[in-house]
């Protein structure tokens, strides 16, 4: 259970509550999960459903399923790390989908989770599943794979304990995915070749602030790294050497 409410908890404990039961792997619940993973009678969980619904800070689909709405992703991004961060990183970001006119993504750990800060998206079509607010595994993503090599070791034994397949070429081995966050701190970048989706592949790096810490990962995603690796790394280097001087002044 992801929180519950105590008896004779406010109001507002209990839209805390109903709100805490969405996380990475609980993203589009039911009412009955929802007042399960709460705390609450399906009765009060409903009613707190159906203003959150009317406010925007959640939605509901036709098959009943809650997820979290726009207004929450919205407050979120007032958070000072991410708004200062997207700020930051957004001239950076055009420069760098101008130059590769690939999709460029800017995320960060959330979690075991990627979380995607911003997206632009690129000239070519490529099959990309990812969108501002979403939340993707480390393990099949080129800027989850960056964060995930310079994640603690206990957020790393999680992910390799819990791997799981996306497509054929998803790698679910965690002796592989071991060797490969080795070779990313190795080499400062990381690859995916349609292990999430089918037709896209990705290069990404880390973005470190002015202490040299990683902060987020920056990726961009192609339809194919034949020939063109060490232009996009290359591409991403300077992308990033500019946030991390710009991370450097704020």
């Amino acid at each position: 259970m992801a929180g519950g409410s105590a008896p004779g908890a406010s109001l507002v404990d209990r839209t805390v509550a109903v709100l805490a039961a969405f996380d990475e792997r609980h993203q589009r619940l039911r009412l009955a999960d929802l007042a399960t993973r709460s705390g609450l009678t399906p009765p009060t969980a409903l009613r707190i459903l159906r203003r959150l619904v009317a406010t925007g800070a959640l939605d509901r689909d036709t098959a009943g399923y809650y997820t979290v709405g726009r207004l929450i992703w919205d407050i979120g991004l007032l958070a000072p790390v991410q708004t200062g961060l997207r700020e930051v990183a957004a001239p950076f970001l055009q420069d760098l989908q101008a130059a590769t006119r690939a999709t460029v993504h800017l995320a960060e750990r959330d979690g075991d989770a990627v979380l995607y800060l911003d997206r632009l998206s690129g000239v070519t079509s490529v099959p990309v599943v990812s969108r501002v607010g979403s939340r993707l595994p480390m393990h099949a993503t080129g800027v989850g794979k960056v964060l995930l090599a310079h994640s603690p070791a206990d957020v790393q034994q999680r992910v390799l304990a819990g791997l799981s397949r996306h497509t054929p070429y998803t790698v679910v081995a965690p002796g592989t995915i071991a060797r490969q966050l080795d070779r990313v701190i190795k080499d400062g970048y990381a690859t995916t070749q349609e292990e999430m989706t089918l037709g896209a592949c990705s290069v990404a790096v880390p973005v470190r602030d002015s202490s040299r810490e990683v902060v987020a990962a920056l990726g961009v995603v192609v339809p194919s790294l034949r020939h063109a690796r060490q232009r996009l790394f290359a591409a991403l280097s300077v992308a990033t050497a500019g946030i991390t001087r710009e991370l450097s002044h704020s």
